[in-house]
C-alpha cells in the first residue's frame, strides 16, 4: 500500500509542477502580448490628411469674446469645411478654436472621427448665447449633440470653457452673421 501511496504522490507533485509551469507559461504570454498590443495600437498609423482638405490658416479668421476673454477662431461656415472641422491636428493654441457656422437653426451633432486632439465644445444659438457644453475624447465616433437647437458651435481644446469660466447663457460676441 505505501508503494502505491508514494507512485501517487509522485504523480500528483509531476501534475502539480506541470500546472505551475502552464500557468507561468500564460502569464509570461499575456504579459509579453499586452504591450506589444497596446504598442501595435498606439503605433498604428492615422490615416493621411486628404488632399483637398485645408491645413491651419487656410480657414476664414474670426476674433470673439465673451467678458473679457478673446478667442481666436477659424470659420468652418461652407458643408466641406464643417464636414473637415479639426480633423488631423495635433494641436490647438491657446484661446484658439474653430467656429462652425450652419445655414439653418437645428440641432447639430458632432463627433470626433480622425480628431487627435480632445476637445470641449460649446452650441451657441442664432442670438449669440451658448446653450450647453460638453467634452469630446479624441478619435470617437460619439455623437455629441446639444439639448437646444442653434446655429453655431465652437470647439476649443478640452477643458478651455471651464478654464476660462466661460458657461451656458453667457454671451459670444463677433459671430458672424
Amino acid at each position: 500500500m505505501s508503494a502505491v501511496l508514494m507512485k501517487l504522490c509522485r504523480h500528483s507533485r509531476r501534475i502539480a509542477v506541470l500546472a505551475v509551469v502552464a500557468s507561468s507559461a500564460a502569464l509570461f504570454a499575456s504579459a509579453l502580448a499586452s504591450p506589444l498590443a497596446e504598442a501595435a495600437t498606439a503605433a498604428a498609423p492615422q490615416p493621411p490628411m486628404p488632399a483637398n482638405f485645408k491645413k491651419k490658416g487656410e480657414f476664414p479668421h474670426v476674433t470673439l469674446s465673451t467678458g473679457n476673454v478673446k478667442i481666436s477662431a477659424e470659420v468652418a461656415a461652407t458643408q466641406p469645411d464643417r464636414e473637415q472641422g479639426l480633423m488631423y491636428r495635433a494641436a490647438l493654441g491657446q484661446n484658439e478654436g474653430m467656429l462652425f457656422v450652419f445655414d439653418e437653426i437645428a440641432y447639430h451633432c458632432f463627433w470626433m472621427k480622425n480628431t487627435e486632439i480632445p476637445l470641449s465644445i460649446a452650441y451657441i444659438d442664432d442670438n449669440g448665447t451658448i446653450t450647453d457644453v460638453q467634452e469630446m475624447a479624441a478619435e470617437t465616433e460619439d455623437n455629441h449633440c446639444p439639448t437646444k437647437s442653434g446655429r453655431y458651435a465652437l470647439e476649443m481644446a478640452k477643458g478651455w470653457f471651464d478654464a476660462n469660466n466661460v458657461k451656458p447663457g453667457m454671451q459670444l460676441q463677433g459671430l458672424p452673421r
